[in-house]
């Protein structure tokens, strides 16, 4: 069974950072496009951040200078790597998978696998 599990979320102040982690099981994803979404109490799921299977990376703006999405196929995980974090990044961070001929699709939140989600709160 397919499985995504997230880790590393927790609380910070502003400014620091975190690393989540993504681990697969059950398929590998080498040929997955990968993602990172959010979720803010009243507020709509966001994605974040977004990496092909060859390794290109896309980001909303909201994070770009200060957020990094990487895989490592080989452990079969997916890290997003938060620096410089503020208080609006607060919010249930989730991993999504998706087959690779639907990676244009991941970014609208169509995923075949999701995880059940990591929170990260961050305070002033």
């Amino acid at each position: 069974q397919a499985q995504l599990a997230e880790s590393g979320g927790g609380s910070v102040q502003a400014g620091g950072s975190l690393r989540l982690s993504c681990a697969a099981s059950g398929y590998t994803i080498s040929d997955y496009c990968m993602a990172w979404f959010r979720q803010a109490p009243g507020k709509e799921r966001e994605a974040v951040a977004r990496i092909d299977r060859g390794g290109l990376t896309n980001y909303v703006d909201s994070v770009k200078g200060r957020f990094t999405i990487s895989r490592d196929n080989a452990k079969n995980t997916l890290d997003l790597q938060m620096n410089s974090l503020k208080p609006e990044d607060s919010a249930m961070y989730y991993c999504a998978a998706v087959r690779w001929m639907y990676c244009y699709r991941l970014w609208g939140g169509y995923a075949d696998y999701w995880g059940q989600g990591t929170q990260v709160t961050v305070t002033s």
